[in-house]
């Protein structure tokens, strides 16, 4: 039953040692999943959130779900509505990774307000001067967007795609899909940006304060700016590690750099407005709020609100990746291209973490000191829970569908070579006229 399960002409793992990871992936969700249940029952006392920290540790880790998960909605735009037909081939991986960071952020809600039978409060009872609404309303419907673009992945299952009903309704879907990318890129803006809109607004927590265009300060256009340049670096990060776990090659150099290309131009050109951001911030609107830059960053030895925290997040984690995407060499040299990825990365998250803990950290009354905070066990857990739940989904999706085109190709099973000759005779003719069937694309 598991082998016919399996898409034709690849190989995948023993089903015992794929139970067996399976298993190692649900104790860990386990855990998580207890965590969550406590939360619930006994309420947020489980947690080491006080007056100081209502948003922690949970928030950082949505506002960075989000960001990387960036790449399904940037890579979706690049595909349909530039028209970059190269992306084909890693396009369904970033709809799986999208679809993931994105229910995990919605379980982090979930678990975030406590009481999440009362979830619908947020769409019946809207607060319309919110901008969290918005994001609330924004990442529900992307959500929907990005389950709309995995239905046609899970349709084409070896099994499934022999129903004549299903069959049809995939290639259907596939027509459209181009639709529903521009719905994704749209709400995917709105959201972004909120997000970073929020700690923009706040001239109570001078931290975050930033001036803008209209309503809407700098830090909503850095956040879409931002999760449209790492996002994608996240994706190939995530292929990457796939291709060592599996020991194949699952998608050609070239699509790897040209969206490593991309994403080193997107991350250039985002840094360098972060740091016209950081300067106008630093020496004018902080002096004219009384404050200075130094009051910004704690001096004390091993505080985790040093200067360094901002050297992390603009020096090693955006220019250095930046520079080296931006380079032939860098994108070609394999550990070059590890370095740059994993820093960029780290990069997004040290922005949402600042924007967040350190945003929250900082004195704003002359006799308050910088404050502490140090999550539950139950925060640490549920946070490590959407892990869990992305391995195991990427090992399901992997296993029974035909997330990558090209990987018969790359891994040819000996005596199948002429098949995948024709295969890929017939993708040249397919890229050729721009009629792509379900059998070889996935839309986003």
């Amino acid at each position: 039953m598991d082998s016919d399960l399996i898409p034709k002409g690849v190989q995948r793992c023993s089903l015992g040692k794929f139970l067996l990871w399976i298993s190692a992936c649900g104790f860990v969700l386990a855990i998580g999943v207890y965590a969550m249940i406590l939360c619930w029952l006994k309420g947020l006392n489980q947690t080491n959130m006080n007056d100081a920290y209502g948003f922690a540790l949970w928030i950082w880790a949505d506002l960075a779900i989000i960001a990387l998960g960036g790449g399904a909605f940037f890579t979706g735009f690049l595909r349909y509505i530039i028209g970059i037909k190269e992306l084909k081939n890693i396009i369904n991986y970033a709809v799986l990774i999208g679809f993931i960071c994105y229910s995990s952020a919605l379980l982090i809600l979930a678990i975030d307000i406590g009481q999440p039978l009362r979830g619908w409060f947020i769409f019946w009872h809207a607060n319309v001067h919110s901008m969290l609404t918005e994001v609330a309303f924004c990442l529900t419907v992307y959500f929907a967007v990005l389950t709309i673009e995995y239905i046609p992945l899970v349709l084409e299952n070896r099994k499934i795609d022999k129903i004549p009903f299903f069959h049809n309704l995939s290639h259907n879907m596939h027509e459209i899909m181009a639709v529903f990318a521009a719905t994704g890129a749209f709400l995917s803006f709105f959201h972004q940006g909120s997000l970073g809109g929020v700690a923009g607004v706040l001239f109570g927590r001078p931290f975050g304060f930033r001036e803008g265009i209209l309503i809407w300060p700098w830090t909503f256009f850095l956040f879409t700016w931002s999760a449209a340049a790492v996002g994608p670096c996240f994706t190939i990060l995530i292929t990457k590690i796939t291709e060592k776990v599996t020991r194949k090659k699952l998608v050609k150099d070239n699509v790897i750099e040209l969206l490593a290309k991309i994403s080193g131009w997107m991350l250039l050109t985002y840094i360098i407005a972060k740091l016209i951001d950081t300067y106008y911030w630093a020496f004018h609107t902080a002096p004219g709020m009384g404050l200075t830059l130094a009051q910004f960053y704690t001096s004390d030895p091993g505080s985790v609100y040093g200067y360094w925290i901002l050297f992390l997040e603009v020096v090693i984690g955006g220019i250095v990746p930046a520079l080296i995407l931006v380079t032939k060499f860098g994108r070609t040299n394999k550990i070059a291209l590890w370095i740059a990825i994993t820093l960029a990365c780290i990069g997004i998250c040290t922005n949402r973490w600042v924007m967040v803990l350190q945003l929250l950290a900082m004195p704003v009354m002359t006799f308050q000191s910088w404050f502490t905070y140090f999550p539950s066990w139950q925060e640490i857990a549920t946070t490590i829970l959407p892990v869990a739940y992305g391995a195991i989904l990427i090992s399901i999706s992997y296993r029974y569908l035909p997330i990558f085109p090209q990987e018969r190709e790359l891994n040819p099973i000996p005596g199948e070579e002429a098949e995948v000759e024709t295969v890929e005779k017939e993708e040249k003719k397919e890229l050729a006229t721009g009629d792509l069937s379900p059998a070889t694309e996935t839309a986003t």
